[in-house]
């Protein structure tokens, strides 16, 4: 395919056929067919593989193959070859479809449909799906073009193939069309035809009002005319296979997604709004269906529902011998609808008849519970062989009833069916399958997996809007008993499981991941389940809990203690689910349900449920700084949960800032109040809370230096628990005063243990205690202590760099550690920098700027080290370069570039293709991060000219920002290769930083020298063309931006880019293209042959525009080019005026203002659509 870089030859070869380019004569028809034949079978036989496919694309980028196609498709014994007849026929027509004449347009779709019934008995069904699917996609394409007259023509064929005129086969391809029709209608499966979203969206609410409806009927038509046959057959009849095609597309349909009867909804007081559960913890799939009011007669008034339950019921009956007949398609089919008609919800249902929804719930739901009830027959059925299916699609339906149903209308709906209520029922149904999964034993995902996970999913669904409301007036006092028995039940199976699992060695050292962040969807689950009854379950939690340390405590050394440990881990990790929740990057409220179901005197705070388990918690984990006790009890994994406790706990309850004051209690009489009052003001700051607060410290310590080697302890306590508590300023002014935050500073500093932690442990702790800072008096004091704690680091540095035999020294293993160490403590507190402290840690950065430069020369070929030092300084450049007066910045910028340059000396050339191929991959992926993390030095140095809190100008200095970047870019540009360009952040950052640069500053860009200014071109080239879109926006935006500069300074009278838009001269003396028509000519070769996002169009018009300003006369002469290459003079005539609206049409200007640029976006959408398709067949 050829673009503007030379003239196309008519295209056609092989795949001609039809039109006036095209083939006629039979041999030659006859010798098409059978190259594509032997292609396809060449292919199938993986002989010359690339010659074959290349005959196959040929068909479809020939023009107008439709003569071709049809000949394949009716003359071919060969299936392979038909079907790339039938994408052949797709392939060109959408591309050529702007030039087809209206009949040729109706007449491929009705040969497409005519061929898909003529040809309905065949065996190859592929074929006849592919054809159906051309036939729908062409319907689409002509949708907007065609007449309602036109649209009923066509689909009068359809309507009568799927009344069964024609026989069961006809019908059942007439359904199969409707479903690829509706398929192609809807935006998640609609394909790609190179048109506007506006398009799509124009064709999917068409068919939405104006034929899904008629769709359903037709099918609902079918679909019964065939329920007597099957029925009364004692075998599988033909029509079977009518009536699973039909259920697959009610199903289809119902799962639309419906937009346009949104006016008629009104507030429906049955279900209490429809709850989206978007802060719920685990979501299966469910797909509410929201029809409108005008579904109403044939989704509710026509008994279709009772239909289709007696359908599914008489079939259960006739083949309940029949093991396999729960899995076989009609069954799996009719199953799933009625799934999906237990999520119907909305205006469907009469606002004024509040029972029109519940008996509809009620009916589906006699006739689900069949496949549930009894759970524990049910249970033993499957165990013993018979198929899961109908069970689970059960608990699928109980899940969706849950999402549009209230809790008291879910729990009343059985009743008339049993003698107890759904809420009832779904605790026995559940709690049976916690059996069956217990007994199961096995980490293979079994049915009982899947149940448990649905039906958990299904009391989220009930009981979220727990954290909103009261529990007591969210469910009835019976759902209120079923959850705590459920809960009670589900502690107890978790507690056996966890001591089964206590001599379990296998995969120790991701357990913890898993036990916490892979359960922690089941365990909030969990978590809602009992604060449905949390007058019953906090208790309970507390007695298992205080029973286990008893037996800890009588049984320690005298009998083997993994199994209660393992059980506390695990009650641990309940209980901190119940009390508080994950916050996502907030500070966590208490649970409503905890604050409303206590009504607790303040006077008696310590007796509230929730403080007796916590205090228990907290003095059982002091325990764990005796010697003796963290010897015999305190497992590294019990210390694990006892941390995560703590840390997830105190983000609610200690010296929580919702319980500052007495804001609570004057704020109204609530029972909820004076709850709240005593669980936050018990651990408040005038309280316990400090007390606490100190334990906490002190636990923490503890397992920093007494559990040398658990990584995943000590990660867990400087990422989540010590981080946390730093994180909240009231919280730090009392931890600063604390001996015990002191005791850890002074380990910090001093301790050879703490040395010894994962260097990234290392960091984390240095940015919690430099952080702390902000709970100091004042910024003196803060400085101070700063200065205090890392002063050590500095010196450390300082003096190592300058002895004079380092270099000799700096490779023994442990200087080579101690030197990392201190980085990342560098690094840490670098990070945590804020304007209180910003001096000192300035003052710490600047003190080690020489030695810094000593270390990368030292290190030059230590991957690591090399990283770790260039991370520390973006981190500190990062945090100090929008505070620093003039002369600073000249210092910080200035040793900025001299650590670019020696980076760049020591690393250009560096990856040699002569290393081996694992080599090279490593060597790649170092330099890979090294580069990413210097682009992010340069982007961290550009926020001085956006952000800047000195009080002088840096141009005082001399520093120009602009040109400093781009001076780092000139040394940092050679190293970026276009194999490191395919990082992905790597490249995203790249060409952050360079659509950045270029949109705020291209006069400089100008200075560049040609080297770096052709490499950064031809970085350009290779964004605009990556598979990313973000990328290519980025690339547009920054040619946008260099054009309109050039044109704006043009316009004025001054130079632009200069000689480089107008292009210059090679060594040999050749005459170079400016950047400005290179990129030109490369964007119309892009956007007029290439494939792309369509949602690129908007942006590539903005770069589009200022560059045929700027080079209109090369715009005329490619224009003119692409004319006269055109040989069908009417086609010819399109593309001049097409060339010619481009630039007049919508009273376009020669402006970049807004208008003029909303202007020619439209203006160049609609020449793309005009012309792009019979272009590429050029």
């Amino acid at each position: 395919m050829q673009g503007f870089t030379a003239a196309a030859p008519p295209a056609g070869g092989g795949g001609g056929g039809g039109g006036a380019a095209g083939p006629s004569d039979l041999a030659q028809l006859q010798s098409t067919m059978q190259a594509i034949e032997l292609a396809c079978t060449s292919i199938q036989m993986h002989i010359n593989p690339a010659a074959s496919e290349a005959v196959i694309l040929s068909l479809g980028q020939s023009s107008q193959p439709y003569k071709t196609c049809k000949f394949i498709l009716e003359n071919s014994q060969v299936a392979t070859a038909r079907f790339q007849a039938a994408a052949a026929i797709r392939e060109a027509a959408i591309r050529e479809w702007g030039f087809l004449s209206a009949d040729d347009k109706r007449g491929l779709i009705s040969f497409c449909l005519c061929y898909t019934m003529q040809h309905a008995s065949s065996p190859d069904v592929f074929v006849q799906a592919k054809v159906s699917s051309v036939a729908a996609q062409l319907m689409k394409r002509g949708w907007l073009e065609f007449t309602t007259a036109e649209k009923e023509t066509l689909f009068y064929q359809v309507n009568q193939a799927i009344l069964g005129i024609h026989g069961v086969d006809v019908q059942f391809a007439g359904i199969k069309f409707l479903e690829s029709l509706v398929s192609e209608f809807s935006p998640s499966t609609s394909s790609a035809m190179g048109l506007p979203r506006e398009f799509h969206e124009q064709c999917r609410r068409s068919l939405e009002l104006d034929y899904l409806k008629i769709f359903y009927r037709w099918t609902q038509e079918a679909a019964l005319s065939v329920t007597n046959k099957i029925v009364e057959s004692d075998y599988a009849v033909p029509e079977v296979k009518v009536c699973t095609a039909a259920l697959d597309l009610m199903l289809q349909i119902l799962n639309w997604d419906f937009r346009c009867n949104t006016n008629d909804t009104k507030v429906n007081v049955f279900s209490a709004g429809i709850r989206q559960d978007g802060d719920s913890p685990r979501r299966s799939e469910y797909h509410l269906v929201q029809p409108g009011s005008d579904w109403r007669d044939v989704l509710i008034s026509s008994g279709h529902v009772g239909w289709l339950l007696s359908l599914y019921s008489a079939l259960r009956k006739k083949f309940s011998c029949e093991g396999y007949w729960l899995d076989c398609p009609i069954a799996v089919s009719a199953r799933k609808l009625i799934v999906q008609f237990c999520s119907l919800t909305g205006a469907v249902f009469a606002s004024d008849d509040v029972k029109m929804h519940e008996h509809h719930l009620l009916q589906l739901l006699s006739g689900i519970i069949e496949w549930v009830d009894p759970p524990d027959a049910v249970s033993r059925a499957i165990e013993s062989g018979k198929s899961e299916s109908e069970m689970l699609d059960g608990c699928r339906a109980l899940l969706a009833i849950a999402h549009v149903a209230t809790p008291y209308v879910f729990d009343d709906l059985l009743k008339p069916m049993r003698p107890f209520g759904t809420l009832t029922f779904l605790s026995m149904l559940m709690s049976e399958v916690i059996k069956v999964l217990m007994t199961s034993n096995t980490d293979e995902e079994t049915w009982s997996w899947e149940a448990r996970d649905v039906l958990l999913d299904t009391w989220t669904a009930l009981l979220t809007p727990i954290n909103m409301i009261s529990a007591n007036a969210l469910l009835p006092s019976e759902g209120i008993k079923a959850a705590a028995n459920l809960f009670g039940f589900i502690v107890e199976c978790e507690l056996r499981m966890a001591s089964a699992s206590a001599f379990n060695d296998e995969g120790d050292a991701d357990y913890l991941h898993a036990s916490v962040s892979a359960m922690d969807e089941r365990l909030s689950s969990y978590s809602l389940i009992a604060r449905a009854s949390v007058d019953v379950t906090i208790p309970l939690l507390h007695g298992v809990f205080s029973e286990r340390v008893a037996r800890l405590n009588q049984g320690r050394g005298i009998v083997d203690l993994t199994e209660t440990m393992e059980e506390l881990y695990s009650l641990l990790l309940i209980i901190g689910h119940v009390i508080a929740d994950e916050g996502e990057g907030e500070i966590p409220l208490v649970p409503n349900a905890i604050q409303t179901q206590f009504v607790v005197n303040a006077m008696e705070a310590d007796k509230h449920p929730v403080i007796v388990l916590s205090s228990s918690i907290i003095k059982f984990a002091e325990q764990c700084q005796n010697p003796e006790m963290r010897s015999s009890v305190f497992s590294p994994r019990l210390m694990e949960s006892l941390i995560w406790f703590l840390a997830r706990w105190s983000r609610t309850y200690l010296m929580s800032s919702d319980g500052n004051g007495d804001k609570i209690l004057d704020s109204g009489h609530h029972p909820e109040h004076s709850s709240k009052k005593a669980l936050l003001s018990f651990f408040g700051e005038h309280n316990q809370g400090k007390p606490v607060l100190d334990i906490i410290v002190r636990v923490s310590l503890v397992t920093l230096i007494s559990y040398p080697g658990e990584k995943d302890l000590q990660g867990i306590t400087c990422y989540q628990l010590l981080h946390s508590l730093v994180q909240q300023k009231h919280i730090c002014i009392h931890l600063v005063t604390l001996n015990s935050w002191n005791e850890l500073a002074t380990a910090f500093s001093t301790e050879k243990t703490l040395f010894l932690l994962d260097t990234a442990h290392q960091r984390s702790l240095a940015q919690t205690l430099v952080r702390s800072a902000s709970g100091m008096r004042n910024s003196d004091t803060s400085s101070q202590y700063v200065r205090n704690l890392m002063g050590h680091i500095a010196t450390y540095i300082v003096e190592m760099s300058s002895k004079s035999n380092f270099k000799s020294i700096a490779q023994q293993p442990d200087i080579l550690l101690s030197v990392s160490c201190m980085l990342e403590r560098l690094r840490g507190a670098a990070s945590a920098s804020e304007p209180r402290t910003q001096k000192a840690i300035f003052e710490l950065g600047f003190s080690v700027m020489n030695p810094i430069l000593v270390l990368l020369e030292v290190y030059k070929h230590e991957s690591a080290v090399v990283y770790l030092l260039l991370k520390f300084v973006v981190d500190w450049v990062d945090g100090q370069i929008t505070y620093l007066e003039a002369q600073e910045t000249a210092s910080v910028v200035n040793f900025c570039m001299r650590l670019l340059q020696l980076y760049s000396s020591h690393n250009i050339g560096k990856i040699s293709i002569s290393l081996s191929s694992s080599l090279l991959s490593e060597a790649k992926t170092d330099m890979y991060k090294d580069l990413r993390a210097l682009l992010q030095l340069l982007s961290s140095l550009c926020s001085k000219d956006m952000i800047d809190f000195s009080s002088d100008s840096i141009e005082i200095q001399g520093t120009n920002i602009s040109q400093v970047v781009y001076f780092g870019l000139h040394i940092v540009t050679p190293l970026i290769s276009m194999d490191l360009l395919k990082y992905p952040k790597l490249c995203h950052d790249y060409f952050s930083l360079l659509s950045h640069m270029l949109e705020v500053y291209p006069e400089t860009f100008a200075q560049l020298n040609n080297e770096a200014f052709a490499h950064i071109l031809g970085t350009l080239d290779f964004g605009l063309h990556h598979q990313d879109a973000d990328v290519v926006t980025k690339c547009l935006r920054a040619l946008q931006a260099l054009a309109s500069y050039h044109y704006k300074e043009t316009s004025n009278g001054n130079i632009g880019l200069g000689t480089h838009a107008t292009g210059l001269k090679d060594s040999n003396g050749s005459s170079q293209e400016g950047l400005l028509s290179r990129f030109l000519r490369s964007l119309l070769q892009l956007l007029l042959f290439e494939d792309y996002s369509s949602d690129l169009t908007s942006v590539a018009a903005d770069a589009l525009l200022p560059l045929i300003l700027c080079e209109q006369s090369l715009y005329q002469k490619l224009g003119n080019d692409l004319i006269e290459r055109q040989t069908n003079p009417t086609l010819r005539s399109r593309l001049a005026n097409a060339l010619h609206t481009l630039t007049s049409a919508n009273q376009l200007s020669s402006s970049l203002d807004r208008i003029n640029s909303q202007r020619f976006r439209k203006n160049l959408s609609s020449f793309l659509i005009e012309v792009r398709g019979f272009l590429r067949t050029m």
